[in-house]
């Protein structure tokens, strides 16, 4: 578990924030808006170091979608510590910036979004084939029917953040709104992916991160 959450040695690197500022740029502006300017006074740097990692926005664009499906792979692999505080400020540093990404990206339509939902696909469906102690698909008769809806319904949880963030009166891509949708996810699937045993460890670990938050801001 531990190695999963070390960041990997590019991550400490001038390409990372390039790339890192990118998958902000790109959620909010898409593939069109988005320039190597705004990238790179984004990450701090030079257009001419953004063109030296990356010589052109499909480039660029192709390293987020291997970043974005790289970091669903790890967050899934590390699933099992979901009952852990320390998981979730884990997951949230490492994920929120990806789900801004995957939000635009899905809907872009591009070839790039088509293969990145395909992958998604695939990685649901090896992680119904072999998963974690305390998750599984019981009883499903076509896995790969079934890994397709859960990923539609997960990005869809994404594309929608603007209703879901206007129902829920807390943007969902902030720790506040995030932790509501998290706890709302885990009874969507609890006794079906996840046992209630796990749900019940998740839901007592995102109070606990939730405190601990909450005393950090009393601190300040």
């Amino acid at each position: 578990m531990t190695a999963e959450r070390n960041p990997a040695p590019e991550d400490l690197t001038a390409r990372a924030r390039i790339r890192d500022a990118a998958l902000l740029q790109f959620a909010e502006r898409g593939t069109k808006g988005a320039t190597f300017r705004g990238i790179a006074e984004a990450a701090g740097v030079s257009v001419g170091l953004v063109q030296h990692h990356f010589g052109s926005k499909d480039e660029l664009r192709e390293a987020c979608d291997a970043y974005a499906l790289d970091t669903v792979r790890r967050l899934s692999a590390a699933t099992g510590g979901a009952g852990e505080p320390g998981f979730h400020a884990w997951a949230e540093r490492l994920g929120l910036p990806v789900r801004r990404y995957l939000a635009r990206a899905i809907v872009d339509g591009s070839p790039a979004a088509a293969r990145l939902f395909d992958d998604l696909v695939a990685t649901t469906e090896r992680y119904i084939a072999n998963p974690p102690p305390g998750f599984g698909v019981p009883g499903t008769r076509d896995p790969h029917a079934f890994a397709a809806a859960v990923v539609a319904m997960t990005v869809g949880v994404e594309v929608l953040h603007e209703h879901l963030s206007r129902v829920l009166g807390a943007d969902t891509f902030t720790t506040e709104g995030s932790l509501r949708l998290r706890r709302a996810l885990l009874d969507v699937f609890a006794s079906r992916m996840i046992s209630p045993e796990i749900a019940a460890r998740g839901h007592a670990a995102l109070d606990a991160y939730e405190a601990a938050l909450a005393e950090e801001r009393n601190d300040e």
